[in-house]
């Protein structure tokens, strides 16, 4: 008895030592490295790091919006890095939990983390990407956004002739349609009005809902509408679950939260199964992004082979992130251009006297529009889809001048590098699609979709997308900023308004139908 209980006081005392070694040595042992490179931080606190903090930043920057439209958004989007680079410098330790992150905002020192990292799991890189919580996968799936190593090079090569340029600009006269419609539909629910009303954001949700389901899945928005609803639901869910820190199991409890996202995870899957059963059972041919994975699917070696458990995590990725950046960009960019009545005059006419009246724009067209180019670069740069990225050290590393030990986060705040004033000059916080009419700046100082081996597989869709839909609206409308709208940029896994885009169109003239 006397044994049983000198073993279990023991066991004790060893697992009290393990954890006050990572609770309380580790981080002191971390922040001593930092601090004798000249790097400091706010105070480590022990288990929460600064979870705590940053959940309460976070929550004080959206309780009140902008007193203007003004783009100087850092402060309200990303205030860890506003108020704790301006303490510390644009290169400080924080902890999430007690694990350190180290902000990196110097292009010289993002361009070398994000090309050199691997596709994880071996790849012979110096970082790789940060495996997210769990909860994050109730969302994005397991597809090639989270994916790492041999698994994600496969489905990357499998996935990516779906989105290759020559590949988009066939899908131009589907997307076309689809801008088409949403603009009739607008005239329809404003019975034909001259001026009408309404709020851009939910709208063009729909419309970008509508291209990734046709052009990646074969569908329409309305075959697809329930899926989309549900995982907007669900992102709301997993945004408050991954400010908290990560308990192990703990998503496996019966809580009203955990059993809403189990709920909404399953439905999700079986409408997804179905839409993957239904693309097998036909003989149709295509090569959309579904397709091309179905194809894999019956192919004769391992290794390009692709699992229908691991198409369906595909689509969930692409559903969500193919409507909700598309959309979000495209909002920020009506927002702008209906707030600059110059900038918006100067890209009508451009779009009119490259696209005509009366013609639908075709890749060709769209491959002109410089103007309208530069105006979509300066809205990415002004409001990024996503407003950070991560990765983490592999192994000791030297970055610049600093000495980083493996397993390091490093936290790239992209959008404060898009405002930076010593990179893009003191009007850095103000609309000027001219700036990108300039030779480039540092490759790694504009990364609105990354950078490296891992950029967005997407981008080219997303591009075109926004630049039709622009050129549809431009000739049919002229439109200001409405009365009712309120400038609160908010990021909810991506950068968004946070009441919404409410703005006013004029019709300009009667535009024929065409087909």
């Amino acid at each position: 008895m006397h044994l049983l209980l000198l073993l279990l006081l023991a066991a004790v005392a060893a697992f009290l030592l393990h954890l006050s070694h990572l609770v309380l040595w580790v981080p002191r042992r971390t922040q001593l490295h930092f601090r004798r490179q000249g790097i400091g931080g706010p105070q480590y606190r022990p288990f929460v790091g600064n979870a705590g903090e940053i959940r309460e930043l976070a929550a004080a920057a959206v309780v009140r919006p902008m007193a203007k439209l003004s783009h100087d958004i850092v402060g309200r989007v990303d205030p860890r890095y506003w108020l704790w680079s301006a303490a510390h410098g644009r290169t400080f330790l924080f902890w999430f939990g007690t694990t350190a992150r180290l902000a990196i905002a110097e292009p010289e020192m993002v361009k070398e983390v994000l090309l050199s990292t691997s596709s994880g799991g071996g790849g012979g890189g110096a970082f790789e990407r940060i495996e997210e919580t769990p909860l994050v996968k109730c969302l994005l799936g397991d597809g090639l956004f989270r994916l790492r190593g041999v698994k994600w090079a496969r489905h990357r090569r499998i996935i990516s002739p779906a989105f290759n340029m020559e590949r988009v600009k066939e899908w131009v006269p589907v997307m076309a349609g689809s801008a088409l419609r949403m603009l009739d539909q607008w005239e329809e629910e404003n019975e034909g009005r001259r001026v009408f009303e309404i709020d851009v954001h939910k709208q063009l949700h729909n419309f970008t809902a509508d291209i990734i389901s046709r052009v990646a899945f074969g569908s329409s928005y309305d075959e697809c509408k329930r899926i989309f609803q549900l995982q907007e639901e669900q992102m709301h869910h997993v945004s408050r679950a991954i400010r908290q820190i990560y308990i192990p199991g703990f998503r496996f409890l019966p809580t009203e939260s955990n059993k809403r996202m189990w709920r909404i995870e399953k439905e999700i899957q079986d409408l997804i199964q179905k839409l993957v059963q239904s693309n097998q059972d036909t003989d149709k041919y295509s090569r959309d992004m579904l397709n091309l994975m179905t194809c894999a699917k019956k192919h004769q070696k391992h290794e390009e082979r692709i699992e229908t458990r691991e198409i369906v995590e595909e689509c969930k990725s692409f559903y969500f992130a193919g409507k909700e950046t598309g959309a979000n960009f495209l909002t920020w960019v009506l927002i702008l251009l209906a707030s600059r009545a110059d900038w918006q005059e100067k890209a009508r006419e451009e779009v009119i006297r490259i696209c005509g009246q009366q013609h639908v724009p075709d890749a060709e067209d769209l491959g002109k529009l410089n103007l309208v180019n530069m105006i979509l670069y300066e809205t990415l740069r002004l409001y990024p889809p996503v407003v950070s990225l991560t990765r983490q050290t592999c192994k000791n590393i030297k970055l610049g001048s600093i000495n980083i030990p493996a397993g390091t986060q490093l936290y790239i705040p992209t959008l404060a590098i898009h405002h930076d004033v010593k990179i893009w000059g003191e009007d850095a916080n103000e609309f000027n699609p001219l700036r990108f009419s300039d030779a480039k700046k540092h490759m790694a100082s504009f990364v609105p979709f990354g950078l490296g081996a891992r950029i967005c597989v997407g981008q080219n869709l997303i591009m075109m997308e926004a630049k039709l839909a622009l050129a549809c609206i431009l000739r049919r409308y002229v439109f200001v900023i409405s009365s009712s709208y309120v400038h609160a940029p908010m990021q909810l896994l991506t950068l968004q308004p946070q009441y919404g885009a409410n703005i006013q169109f004029h019709r300009m003239y009667s535009e024929d139908k065409v087909s």
